[in-house]
């Protein structure tokens, strides 16, 4: 509350002889948590347990403000910099370790209990030195959609979709022979996205970018052979393959013009409304797969040092993401959202809509996003590996190995 409020507060209590401490107290400004929040509008599940928790926290009150995704995570970075942070920012999880080491978060450490209570690696996605720095809030995982239409055009079983890399790339082959149109989607534009979708195939084949003590572990025989599984899909995928992100796959996929994506959940809501004739599974397997695999991607809370609100502000960000609000939240359906814990209330979902399995299945080999301390270096890397393979600038090996060297600065 401004002072000049509680000015004209005083004087009108003054004036009408209602002076008790209990009036002056309940004039007093509420301590605030500021939540920088990403999107176009806050989510009324939020909505409804920020009251929830306002209702038992007398004297508290969050204050969210909602930012662009394309300017939230610079605006929490930039006002943390400066000295004015917010409390709290919703912010992908692979800045944390950039955020902790310039010393503008604090640690959020977890219970055993609260540990366990999530499926098996996602704290994995917020830790570092065998510390937390975030709460997860957000969850995506993929799974391989295939046009069951495509399949039957291109004299493939409709029912039956590709379990290994071989066969994904042998029937976009015949897919792309047979139809003339292409059997696989592969984005690789200069987006975020084309290092995720390229981390779930180092993911289905048992592969690793960085280890837990911090060496670039990418030069290995299992992230090479995904990387030649790029190139030898690349023929038979769409054409042009840079100028298209996952969001722009899925569309022409809608359109029935390619065969096989991979994709979040929120691809299956909009293939029903499409009336499309579809089926998911879970990814394709690499010859080293220990099981289904996936790249887990989670958003967090990062808690901002300095806000003075730092202990409360945590205390909130347990409660928003607890199994009650998280579970309304994640399971609204199109929002491409995994559920981040197991429960009676996930079972039920499946069982309502089988289609989730996949992206749950996919959990237990997965690999985390990798923290890195420069994550936009990391990542500009990882892009320009996958476009030189897809245009043919540079054979696997020879862009792996670069790529690696390229990394040691940015961990």
């Amino acid at each position: 509350m401004k002072l000049t409020s509680m000015k004209l507060g005083v004087c009108a209590l003054a004036l009408l002889g209602a002076t008790t401490a209990g009036s002056l107290s309940a004039l007093a400004a509420d301590q605030e948590i500021s939540w920088i929040y990403c999107g176009d509008k806050i989510d009324p599940i939020h909505e409804k347990y920020i009251a929830e928790w306002e209702g038992k926290n007398p004297g508290w009150k969050v204050t969210p403000e909602v930012v662009g995704w394309a300017q939230c995570q610079d605006k929490a970075t930039t006002l943390a910099a400066a000295g004015s942070p917010v409390a709290m920012a919703y912010v992908g999880s692979r800045t944390l370790k950039q955020l902790a080491e310039n010393d503008l978060i604090i640690d959020v450490p977890m219970t055993d209990e609260e540990k366990e209570s999530y499926y098996p690696n996602i704290v994995d996605t917020v830790t570092f030195d065998g510390t937390q720095w975030g709460v997860p809030i957000a969850f995506s995982t993929k799974a391989l959609f295939w046009n069951k239409a495509l399949f039957k055009e291109a004299g493939l079983d409709p029912e039956v979709p590709p379990k290994t890399w071989a066969e994904e790339i042998e029937f976009a082959k015949i897919i792309k022979e047979k139809t003339g149109i292409p059997g696989y989607g592969l984005p690789a534009k200069t987006f975020d996205n084309t290092m995720h979708q390229f981390l779930h195939w180092v993911y289905t084949n048992n592969g690793k970018v960085i280890d837990g003590e911090g060496n670039i572990v990418m030069d290995s025989p299992e992230v090479l052979a995904a990387l030649q599984a790029y190139k030898d899909i690349t023929p038979y995928s769409v054409e042009g393959p840079t100028a298209y992100e996952q969001n722009e796959i899925r569309a022409i996929w809608l359109d029935g013009k390619v065969a096989m994506i991979q994709n979040s959940s929120g691809a299956a809501v909009r293939a029903i409304d499409a009336g499309l004739d579809w089926g998911v599974t879970t990814l394709p397997l690499g010859p080293s797969a220990t099981g289904p695999g996936t790249l887990l991607i989670t958003d967090s809370l990062a808690i901002f040092k300095g806000s003075g609100v730092e202990e409360k502000a945590v205390e909130f960000a347990k409660y928003i993401t607890s199994p009650g609000p998280q579970g309304e939240f994640e399971l609204q359906g199109g929002a491409g959202l995994t559920p981040l814990r197991p429960s009676e209330k996930v079972d039920e979902f499946v069982k309502k809509d089988p289609y989730w399995e996949p992206f749950i299945d996919g959990i237990s080999n997965a690999g985390p996003e990798p923290l890195f301390t420069d994550y936009k270096g990391f990542q500009n890397v990882m892009i320009e590996m996958v476009q030189s393979v897809v245009t043919g600038q540079a054979e696997p090996k020879a862009a792996l190995e670069k790529a690696a060297a390229d990394l040691e600065q940015y961990k």
